[in-house]
């Protein structure tokens, strides 16, 4: 185990690389006030460095809210000026005191969509756990398809993709119009059910015409959940303590 110094005291620390990338995107883009003793026992219980862009978000960034909110990528928030967002401990229920022989079961929940879909990055066995990609992959949750999803990307290079400006081509086939304004106002612990569900044929075919209302995002996530055990017959696991 390392400590916190070891963690923190880095040549190359990341925040100021990822700093950069997020102040030259043109995507709307918001970084939450971090808390400071949140951030520094959530680095330690993860045991990542700050030379890494996890270690990076956590330490130094309460999370970020992309394209006005469509997706939450989760950090240490303070308790002011969070906008419900919760944080990498509680979303991954980290101890509340550390703890050297925790680690995420299947992995950790880094970040949230507006439509309940989940990003999480792999643990040791993603296979054992019923998951695609590689130890260390981010994989997405897909409300549409309600699997797991490889993307191919570590945490770095999956973060630095969002902020490129990728996000209208990956989420084409799950925007309408008139969906900025829509979620503008909605708090970070919240989303969207849509009706008929995206997952259905008839969602698909036109998402303008689904009935959609804001709910809590531990509700969307527990019907995305129970959805892909009742009709794919396979429980996704674990997609964040809410």
């Amino acid at each position: 185990m390392r400590t916190l110094n070891e963690l923190i005291d880095v040549d190359g620390p990341a925040w100021p690389e990822l700093s950069a990338e997020l102040g030259a995107t043109a995507l709307p883009t918001v970084v939450l006030p971090v808390d400071p003793a949140l951030a520094r026992a959530s680095l330690l219980q993860l045991q990542v460095t700050a030379r890494s862009y996890l270690g990076a978000v956590t330490l130094h960034c309460g999370g970020l809210l992309l394209d006005d909110g469509w997706l939450r990528v989760l950090g240490s928030p303070a308790a002011e000026g969070s906008r419900g967002l919760p944080g990498l401990a509680r979303a991954n229920g980290f101890p509340s005191t550390f703890d050297s022989g925790w680690c995420p079961d299947a992995g950790l929940v880094v970040a949230y969509d507006v439509l309940g879909g989940v990003f999480a990055l792999n643990g040791a066995r993603p296979a054992d756990d019923g998951r695609p990609g590689g130890p260390g992959e981010i994989v997405y949750f897909a409300p549409d398809a309600l699997r797991w999803e490889e993307l191919g990307a570590g945490y770095a290079g999956w973060l630095s993709w969002l902020v490129s400006g990728s996000l209208d081509q990956f989420y084409a086939d799950l925007r309408w119009t008139g969906w900025r304004e829509e979620i503008a106002e909605l708090q970070g612990d919240r989303g969207l059910t849509l009706y008929p569900p995206l997952w259905s044929a008839e969602g698909r075919h036109d998402l303008a015409a689904t009935s959609r209302r804001a709910v809590p995002m531990a509700e969307l996530l527990g019907f995305g959940r129970e959805s892909a055990r009742q009709f794919d017959g396979v429980d996704p696991g674990f997609m964040g303590a809410l």
